[in-house]
């Protein structure tokens, strides 16, 4: 005969006002492909960004007296560094990557790996909602498809050079 472990029921509304505590909570943000990769005490989309790419700033380190880290744990592999060509100058990134679909979620600039004072967050990488993509992972596309529908077009119809 099995045994009873417990006998105490687990109720759940999607009615229930959220309470004080539900709000203060930590939130979960999701890869693309719908692997957990983020959990952090803070709405990302009140993360300052990096002026250089549009990247959410983390504070992985804080400064003594003046602002604490914030607190985060991410679930990611980490790749082989890159350089990325800045408008003078080139930046070593050590990229971290998804577990399943390997796409970059974020980034560090300074070695050693994962303990640098600042994680990069790739601007829409993550998701709060799994398996929906973020209206930010498409962001400034609609500018790069109407420069490549432009290029293209001139490729197939180049200019005529002849005078008429």
């Amino acid at each position: 005969m099995p045994k009873i472990v417990s006998r105490s029921a687990v109720s759940t509304s999607t009615d229930a006002v959220p309470t004080e505590s539900a709000s203060a909570s930590l939130k979960v943000y999701y890869c693309l492909c719908g692997e957990f990769a983020l959990v952090i005490d803070k709405d990302i989309t009140l993360l300052p960004r990096r002026k250089t790419d549009g990247a959410l700033i983390l504070r992985a380190q804080g400064v003594e007296g003046q602002t604490k880290a914030q607190i985060f744990k991410l679930n990611v592999n980490i790749s082989d560094p890159i350089f990325i060509k800045r408008d003078n100058s080139l930046e070593l990134q050590y990229r971290y990557t998804c577990t399943r679909c390997t796409l970059p979620i974020g980034y560090q600039t300074t070695p050693p790996i994962k303990s640098g004072p600042y994680v990069y967050l790739i601007h829409g990488s993550v998701t709060q909602q799994q398996g929906v993509v973020p209206h930010a992972a498409f962001e400034g596309e609609n500018e790069t498809y109407e420069a490549l529908r432009a290029r293209e077009e001139l490729e197939i119809n180049p200019p005529s050079t002849a005078p008429e």
